[in-house]
C-alpha cells in the first residue's frame, strides 16, 4: 500500500498546497516564504524519510501566523491521512532518563 497523500488549502489568507509521501527518501522542496518554517520541514523530512514538497503563500506581510497555523493542519491532514492503518511504521526514537 502506497501512503502517499496531497492537500491542498486556500483561505483569505493562505494558499498551499503539499505533497507527502511517508515512505520516501526524504527528500523534499520546501517554500513557504518562511525561512525558519521552511528549515524545520526540510529536517523533518530528512530525518523521518518522508518525501515532502510544500508550495505555501501568505500573508506573511502581516506576519507568519496564518501560513504557519494553516501549515500545521495541513501537514496533520496529509499525516493522518497517509497513514491509512497505521501498518508498517518505522521510525525511530531517543530516550533519557
Amino acid at each position: 500500500m502506497e501512503r502517499k497523500t496531497s492537500i491542498h488549502r486556500k483561505t483569505k489568507e493562505t494558499d498551499i498546497r503539499l505533497d507527502l509521501n511517508l515512505d520516501g527518501a526524504g527528500v523534499s522542496e520546501v517554500s513557504t516564504g518562511i525561512p525558519f518554517m521552511d528549515h524545520m520541514l526540510t529536517l523533518m523530512a530528512a530525518h523521518g524519510f518522508m518525501d515532502l514538497k510544500i508550495a505555501a503563500t501568505g500573508d506573511t506581510e502581516i506576519d507568519d501566523h496564518h501560513t504557519v497555523e494553516d501549515l500545521g493542519i495541513c501537514h496533520r491532514k496529509a499525516i493522518h491521512d497517509g497513514l491509512g492503518k497505521r501498518e508498517g511504521i518505522r521510525r525511530y526514537r531517543h530516550a533519557v532518563v
